[in-house]
């Protein structure tokens, strides 16, 4: 027997058949159209001050211009953001409550942590929101004002040399544990709970080094109360144009850039999630916006989900072999 539908019919099924599929993966049409439909919290792992944070309350202030919500920055600090990351994945998981996650908390920390209590698959990215080179730095009680002779200072037992990360397990500590190790020479470690405190104890002169990220250095070195020896990024960084790259002091396989980007929970209804991703998007192309990052010393990226996922592919696997090289185990 053949069915004939009138067209108000058809229309009707079609829609009670959307209704269906979207039920079965844990989301409505008014879910992806009404978001966000209460305040949402973007999770920052580290305490307030450091790099990190004017970034996720920068774009806290973009999406709720975006939206007309109401967008919250909840610093949960500890474990190298990872006390953040499972904040993030309570549920329910429906779009409210997003991860700032960082390069070092993606790409190194499943390799650093043995007992993780949460995993990349756990999260989708939804947007690369700033990046930036390390910058290497040094108190102006340092005798050295280039890398050479940076070099020889730390390499002379006399001078005790320090030097300083901004979390342990981070590219702070690694490219310092690299530098340690190609100059043959004894550094000690001295590792912080963030950028803030790192910065400050090297101004302070409590350590004398140190690889920083380069939006919480940038004032001081301008001030003269930092000395910049080289960035980490593959070209000079428009922020410090007279300051060379250690690529092209022949360190190229020192060379890296951080990230800060924004995450969702994997478990979040798909219509929900391209609903944030829509907003991410359009608050990333405002030019108003992007100054803003910029005047914070952040290059601001214009990088697809796909390639900023192939990013994430590649930095896992290059940390991940360093992590081994080093012997580093890091514990909740």
């Amino acid at each position: 027997m053949k069915l004939h539908f009138k067209p108000y019919r058809r229309y009707h099924l079609a829609r009670a058949l959307s209704a269906l599929a979207l039920a079965a993966i844990g989301a409505t049409p008014a879910q992806a159209q009404t978001w966000p439909s209460k305040p949402v919290t973007l999770i920052v792992g580290v305490p307030p001050g450091g790099a990190l944070d004017p970034f996720a309350r920068a774009l806290a202030d973009q999406l709720a211009k975006q939206t007309g919500g109401t967008f919250i920055v909840e610093n949960k600090p500890g474990a190298n953001g990872n006390l953040g990351a499972e904040a993030a994945l309570k549920p329910p998981t429906d779009g409210h409550v997003l991860w700032i996650g960082t390069q070092s908390m993606v790409t190194i920390n499943p390799a650093a942590f043995e007992q993780l209590r949460w995993k990349p698959s756990d999260f989708k990215p939804v947007l690369k929101g700033v990046e930036a080179p390390l910058v290497l730095v040094t108190h102006p009680s340092v005798a050295a004002k280039n890398f050479n002779e940076l070099a020889d200072w730390i390499r002379n037992p006399a001078n005790k040399a320090a030097y300083a990360s901004f979390s342990p397990g981070t590219p702070s500590h690694f490219l310092g544990y690299q530098l340690n190790e190609r100059l043959k020479a004894g550094m000690v470690h001295v590792p912080y709970k963030g950028s803030s405190p790192q910065v400050t104890d090297i101004l302070g002169g409590q350590v004398p080094l140190g690889f920083t990220q380069l939006a919480s250095a940038v004032p001081h070195i301008k001030e003269g109360k930092l000395n910049a020896i080289a960035v980490t990024g593959p070209k000079r960084s428009r922020f410090l144009p007279q300051v060379p790259t250690l690529a092209e002091l022949g360190h190229k396989d020192l060379e890296t850039t951080i990230w800060f980007g924004l995450f969702v929970p994997a478990s979040t209804p798909p219509p929900v999630m391209e609903a944030i991703r829509a907003a991410a998007e359009k608050a990333h192309a405002d030019p108003a916006y992007r100054a803003r990052l910029e005047g914070l010393n952040f290059d601001v990226p214009n990088e697809s989900v796909s390639a900023f996922e192939a990013t994430i592919a590649a930095e896992t696997a290059r940390w991940a072999a360093l992590v081994k090289a080093t012997g580093f185990k890091a514990s909740n």
